[in-house]
């Protein structure tokens, strides 16, 4: 899967991070694209320290991009997908 394919997978409101990214932070949207390329790949380890979220089932997992922005996403193992849910402002309730 290519990244053109990874982002037509995000919900509305994560590619509208990403393409906001693009423009205004190249460097934070090359490093956002690396991780959900690397989240097709595996899914539980790798970059951005990923860990399950309290209350998530074992499904919805977490990544760091920097340091306040996380990507969100479940994980179907019996579907072989993965679907991101929130890139931007993990912890803006703090």
């Amino acid at each position: 899967m290519t990244a053109y394919n990874v982002q037509h997978r995000l919900l509305q409101t994560s590619e509208q991070d990403t393409q906001k990214w693009k423009k205004s932070n190249p460097i934070l949207f090359k490093k956002a694209t690396a991780l959900l390329l690397e989240i097709m790949e595996h899914p539980r380890t790798g970059l951005g320290h990923p860990e399950a979220l309290v209350g998530g089932d074992g499904i919805t997992y977490s990544r760091h991009i920097i340091a306040h922005d996380r990507i969100i996403y479940d994980i179907y193992d019996d579907i072989v997908r993965v679907f991101v849910i929130q890139l931007e402002e993990h912890y803006s309730d703090k």
